[in-house]
């Protein structure tokens, strides 16, 4: 019998890389609303997500977006995505350079 595959981290991230902010046009990794990907036994996976506000619209869409991106990892058999909103989201700290660029924070 074949063991099973456990998803690594960077597989997540590099799947959650593909969802994007509809409003900013970024990914949610670069701009740093992925604050942490949780494996457990037997490939269940939880993510903790936060938004750029709490009154986001795209919140429950963006939620099921990367719920799904990292569901189709191989070796994930469950993912739930959690929204934290500690620390708050800040895009001079948080962003990727090129995030920050194109977000004209800077130049």
């Amino acid at each position: 019998m074949p063991t099973a595959i456990a998803p690594a981290q960077k597989d997540i991230a590099a799947a959650l890389y593909a969802v994007e902010d509809p409003e900013i046009h970024q990914s949610v990794i670069d701009l740093g609303l992925i604050y942490g990907i949780e494996i457990h036994d037997g490939g269940k996976v939880n993510i903790l997500m936060t938004m750029t506000t709490p009154m986001c619209p795209y919140a429950p869409m963006l939620q099921e977006m990367a719920r799904k991106a990292a569901s189709e990892v191989k070796g994930v058999t469950e993912t739930k995505v959690q929204l934290v909103w500690d620390p708050a989201w800040d895009p001079h700290k948080m962003c990727s350079e090129e995030a920050k660029i194109n977000l004209g924070l800077i130049w």
